[in-house]
C-alpha cells in the first residue's frame, strides 16, 4: 500500500470512515502520521467545542462574580473555586463515576424520558468536563479584566449619557475582552493540550475511534518504540498551537485596532527642494 493509499484508507478512520481494522504489522511512518493525524480530529473537536461554549459561560460567570447580589455571586465564586482548585484528571474520573451511576435505561423527569447512556461516551462526557473546566479558568481571567476596566472610561460613558446595559455592551465588555485576551489565548492553548488527558480518563473510545494519543499508544505498544509515535503527537500539537496563536493574534489585533500602537503610519517622502 502506497502512502497516498494509506492516507485515503485511514485519514478519517477516527470518525468511522475508511478501513475498519488497524494495521497489525510492518508499520510505516506514513501509517503513523496518518492515523495519529486522524485521531487529532477528536482533540480539535474537544478543544473547539469546549472553548466555544466555555467562552459564553465564562462571561456569564464573570458577570455573576462581579455582581452585588450574593445569590448570583456566591454560586459563581464556588463554581470557579472548585474547578480551579481540583486537578482536571480527577474531574474526569469523578464525572465518569457519577455518570455511570445513572440508570442505563434513562431517567424520567416530569413525564419526559431522557436517555443517559450517551453521557458516558468520550465525545459527550469528556467534552462536558473540559467545558466546565475551561469556563472556570476563563471566568477568573474575565473577572480580573472586568475589575481592571479604567474608571475614567466608565465616568466618560456616563458623562455622555450611556448607562446600564448599553454601557456594559459598548464600554465594559469590549474593554474587558481587550485586557483579558492575551491571558485567554494561553488558556485556549492549555485547553487543547489538556484534551490529551481524555485518553487516560475513564471515558472509553467508541470502536477504536480514539484521539491522537490513542493511536500513538497503539503504535508504541506494537513496535515497542515510543520515540516515533509520541514525537509525531508533539509535532501535530505544535502545529495546532501555532495555528491558535495566529487566530487569537488576529482577534487581538482586531480588538486593539484603534490604539495608536497598532495603526500603521504611512511613510511620506517630503524632499526639501528649497532651503
Amino acid at each position: 500500500m502506497t502512502c497516498w493509499e494509506t492516507v485515503g484508507a485511514y485519514a478519517f478512520r477516527s470518525l468511522g470512515y475508511g478501513e475498519k481494522l488497524l494495521p497489525r504489522s510492518d508499520f510505516t511512518l506514513c501509517q503513523q502520521f496518518t492515523l495519529i493525524g486522524s485521531g487529532l480530529i477528536w482533540n480539535i473537536y474537544f478543544g473547539a467545542l469546549a472553548l466555544l461554549f466555555g467562552f459564553f459561560f465564562a462571561n456569564a460567570l464573570a458577570m455573576a462574580k462581579a455582581s452585588h447580589n450574593p445569590w448570583a455571586r456566591k454560586p459563581a465564586e464556588w463554581f470557579i473555586f472548585v474547578f480551579r482548585g481540583s486537578p482536571l484528571f480527577i474531574q474526569f474520573f469523578l464525572a465518569y463515576s457519577a455518570l455511570v451511576m445513572l440508570p442505563r435505561g434513562g431517567i424520567d423527569i416530569f413525564g419526559l424520558h431522557i436517555a443517559t447512556n450517551w453521557l458516558t461516551s468520550a465525545w459527550a462526557g469528556a467534552l462536558i468536563v473540559l467545558f466546565l473546566n475551561t469556563a472556570a479558568y476563563a471566568a477568573e481571567i474575565f473577572y480580573g479584566a472586568l475589575m481592571s476596566v479604567p474608571k475614567g472610561d466608565l465616568e466618560a460613558a456616563e458623562a455622555y449619557g450611556i448607562h446600564g446595559w448599553s454601557k456594559f455592551r459598548r464600554i465594559q465588555w469590549p474593554t474587558m475582552l481587550r485586557l483579558a485576551w492575551p491571558a485567554y489565548t494561553n488558556e485556549a492553548i492549555f485547553l487543547f493540550h489538556a484534551t490529551t488527558l481524555v485518553f487516560f480518563s475513564g471515558f472509553p473510545a467508541f470502536q477504536q475511534r480514539g484521539d491522537a494519543l490513542y493511536y500513538a499508544n497503539y503504535f508504541a505498544d506494537k513496535t515497542f518504540n515510543p520515540f516515533v509515535p509520541y514525537p509525531i503527537v508533539a509535532f501535530y500539537f505544535i502545529l495546532l498551537t501555532a495555528t491558535l496563536i495566529l487566530l487569537f493574534g488576529f482577534v487581538n489585533r482586531r480588538l486593539n485596532r484603534h490604539l495608536p500602537s497598532n495603526i500603521r503610519s504611512k511613510i511620506r517622502l517630503r524632499p526639501r527642494l528649497i532651503r
